[in-house]
């Protein structure tokens, strides 16, 4: 593509033949249509009275949840604008762990208002500037309205994770709250401070295993390491007691040579001397092990047969070919160390765990290395009746996970229910006020977006929404009126202070965060151009289905 210069400057742009482009206005409209698209997609599935999606791909595998990240992952989105809200769905749940359905909801509204307020002649810029303002003065106003959490108070931290499992379909009250106590006590063991002191949860350290059979209520909580792996030899022991454990990055077998060797063998005794050799090499492995007192080997590499029958005949537990990302579990559980030589074994790097044992699990192996002592690692079993199950079980544990932390390493907490949305959306119209120019009009809209959560809320439990807002902006201009939201269960306002309704600041503030980033970016946008020819179909008509790149031109 290249421009060239007409007589009296007037400007002509070349594009390929069978490319598509749309400028200015239209750009604008198409990408708030396809981001409001978006989140309509997934605004029913807010709320504990929000509805399933069911995902199916072009295999066949299903997936039902009302997770918004997972949701808009499994989509096939195609243009570049759907692709930016994927995007900030992710960033939300990488950054928090929850709050993805509310952000992508929270962007297709202010993008929305956007598009009201262009109609109107008001420039994007105006709106862009408007909306930076109004989200800084969110996240002091969410600040202000927000009551601290202590790493002990269980029953705060209790209320918040309820609150984020609350929308998950996993069981009754009784099978979430014990999910829940799980996961804060997986938290507890697995955090630790930074040098400043500062409280630092490593997500990676939680494992979470699955396996269908039983039903969500048996979920366990193992105070160490699951590994999916079986015990190497069936001569070995199945069980074993206050085991001292190896954990090892080296092969117990004989290597290959990295370059071509030949080996001349011209009498039977010569190959009786060789494979003597081999098998001397491997006892004399087992016999370091040996030496090092550890009662139980697990290895990231391979175990040799021969090593195999000398280890069995020691009465050693071997388990092979285990993760790496498994063995810095184990690491961290059991207190042993990784060793990559077998001359550097003893005594002193071994971990220890109360019981290693090998148990059979919906037909299959599995090892648990558990009943460590003050283990850095540790593992939630999920079980469950169908893979559809356990698979929402385990999502629903990681926003948990997300939410606790949060709560935990910011010590920060607002009222759910739609509570805090509101007190956000009056403090905004009320810093519109002060505040000269159109962006006023911005910040208003800021604060009609924000209400979008209450509002959605509100509809996902059949209520009338707009009866609801009028109800609840009365309710939050009277003195003690902050604490009322939703109380979708009885189709009324309620006390979310009394009704324990917690959710954590940083889940708040980096949703309204990443939607305001979100909606600049896409009203940033006044030029898209495509090619017919490289572009694959599906998307808007005239656009050849946008799937390529949007560009931003100047």
């Amino acid at each position: 593509m290249a421009d060239s210069q007409l007589g009296g400057g007037q400007q002509v742009l070349y594009l390929p033949e069978g490319s598509s482009r749309l400028l200015g206005r239209d750009a604008q409209r198409t990408n708030i249509a396809v981001a409001r698209a978006v989140a309509h997609a997934i605004k029913t599935t807010l709320g504990p009275k929000g509805m399933d999606k069911m995902l199916v791909s072009e295999m066949g595998d299903i997936t039902i949840t009302n997770d918004g990240a997972t949701i808009l992952e499994e989509m096939n989105a195609e243009h570049p604008v759907a692709k930016i809200m994927v995007d900030i769905a992710k960033t939300q749940d990488k950054e928090v762990g929850d709050g993805t359905t509310s952000v992508v909801i929270m962007a297709g509204e202010l993008l929305n208002g956007a598009g009201d307020l262009i109609e109107q002649g008001i420039h994007p810029t105006t709106i862009i500037k408007g909306y930076k303002i109004a989200a800084d003065k969110a996240s002091d106003i969410l600040q202000e309205k927000s009551h601290d959490v202590k790493v002990e108070d269980d029953a705060t931290l209790q209320k918040i994770a309820m609150v984020s499992m609350g929308s998950k379909n996993v069981g009754d009250d009784a099978t979430k709250a014990h999910l829940c106590k799980l996961v804060i006590k997986a938290i507890k063991q697995v955090m630790g401070k930074d040098a400043s002191g500062k409280v630092i949860i490593d997500h990676e350290f939680i494992k979470l295993e699955k396996k269908p059979g039983k039903s969500i209520a048996d979920t366990d909580f193992i105070q160490g390491v699951l590994i999916d792996k079986e015990i190497a030899h069936p001569g070995m022991p199945k069980s074993m007691k206050d085991a001292r454990i190896a954990l090892l990055d080296v092969a117990l077998e004989i290597e290959k040579t990295e370059t071509e060797a030949k080996i001349e063998i011209t009498s039977p005794e010569q190959m009786q001397a060789f494979l003597q050799q081999e098998e001397n090499m491997l006892k004399n492995m087992v016999e370091k092990i040996k030496k090092s007192r550890a009662t139980v080997v697990i290895t990231q590499k391979g175990i040799d047969d021969v090593a195999q029958h000398y280890l069995a005949k020691a009465g050693i537990i071997a388990v092979r070919r285990v993760k790496k990302s498994d063995m810095e579990k184990l690491s961290r559980a059991t207190g042993g160390k990784i060793i990559t030589s077998l001359d550097d074994l003893n005594e002193g790097d071994l971990g220890a765990a109360g019981l290693v044992e090998e148990r059979k699990i919906s037909g299959e192996q599995m090892v648990f290395v558990e009943k460590c002592k003050d283990p850095k690692s540790v593992t939630i079993f999920i079980k469950g009746g169908t893979q559809q199950v356990i698979d929402e079980a385990e999502r629903s544990i990681r926003d948990v996970i997300g939410a606790v932390s949060s709560a935990i390493e910011t010590g920060w907490y607002v009222l759910g229910g739609g509570a805090i949305e509101i007190d956000v959306a009056t403090g905004l119209r009320a810093y519109a006020n002060e505040i000269g120019g159109r962006e006023q009009l911005a910040i208003q809209k800021f604060a009609d977006a924000v209400e979008v959560i209450p509002k959605t809320l509100a509809e996902s439990a059949g209520m009338d929404a707009i009866d609801v807002l009028v109800q609840l902006r009365n309710k939050h201009r009277t003195k003690d009126g902050s604490v009322y939201g939703v109380n979708i269960f009885k189709n009324e306002l309620g006390n979310m202070n009394s009704l324990g309704v917690y959710e954590p600041l940083k889940v708040k503030k980096q949703a309204i965060s990443s939607a305001s980033e979100a909606a600049e970016i896409i009203l940033r946008i006044d030029d898209m151009i495509s090619s017919r020819g490289r572009a694959p179909a599906g998307g808007p008509p005239g656009m050849g289905g946008m799937g390529g790149h949007g560009h931003e031109m100047e």
